[in-house]
């Protein structure tokens, strides 16, 4: 299974391989001290998407709806990285403060799928 981590929280031995998949640089994060071993922008959402949801034009279920939407044109990446998690543990590093509803719940969703 792909798991999800704060990006403020310490590596583990058990992430495997780390991938950031938040579109911008998380603040407050040098990029020297993140453990981390890629930066996956493909994947997340797009600008537009990103900010309705954060100012709350958007609910969840609706960003969940159009994220996807997105992510089906982004299929290869998604494949890459799930075949990758056959091989090793791939953990997903994202910023929000929200554990429950962000993008990398849908997205390792998504990626769990395929």
């Amino acid at each position: 299974m792909i798991q999800c981590k704060r990006v403020y929280e310490p590596a583990s031995d058990k992430d495997g391989y780390r991938v950031l998949v938040d579109r911008l640089w998380p603040r407050g994060v040098k990029k020297a001290d993140l453990v981390c071993d890629e930066w996956c922008k493909t994947l997340t959402p797009s600008t537009t998407l990103r900010k309705d949801f954060h100012a709350g034009v958007i609910d969840f279920p609706t960003f969940r709806k159009f994220y996807l939407l997105e992510l089906a044109e982004h299929k290869a990446d998604g494949l890459r990285l799930a075949a990758l998690h056959k091989q090793r543990p791939v953990t997903l590093l994202y910023a929000a403060k929200d554990n429950l509803q962000n993008h990398a719940m849908v997205l390792a969703d998504w990626l769990n799928a395929l």
